[in-house]
């Protein structure tokens, strides 16, 4: 049972490392021909949101919303490629028996 505690302690000291870890990181991504432009911190929120002037109007509205929706996606695959690589780093997350 403490040899459980310690490895649930051990995994928590990870996750808050890889969380500091991740603080640092951020990814900038463009779409809709450059004039939708997100940056996204490593965890997981927006910190900008860029939109050209040309798009604000009433018959560009489809165009903006799916721009931002792909900003959105590119943004999240980025930061998941880092979040991969830093925990990869870190020598992975440790396996506990039951929780896959």
């Amino acid at each position: 049972m403490f040899n459980k505690l310690k490895q649930f302690k051990d995994m928590r000291s990870q996750a808050k490392e890889l969380q500091s870890k991740l603080s640092d990181e951020s990814v900038t991504v463009k779409s809709a021909g450059d004039k939708v432009v997100m940056t996204m911190d490593g965890n997981l929120t927006m910190t900008g949101l860029a939109i050209d002037e040309e798009m604000l109007t009433p018959d560009m509205k489809n165009k903006l919303q799916e721009g931002i929706k792909d900003a959105h996606k590119n943004a999240m695959s980025k930061i998941q490629r880092i979040m991969a690589m830093k925990m990869k780093e870190m020598g992975g997350m440790p396996n506990f028996p039951g929780v896959s």
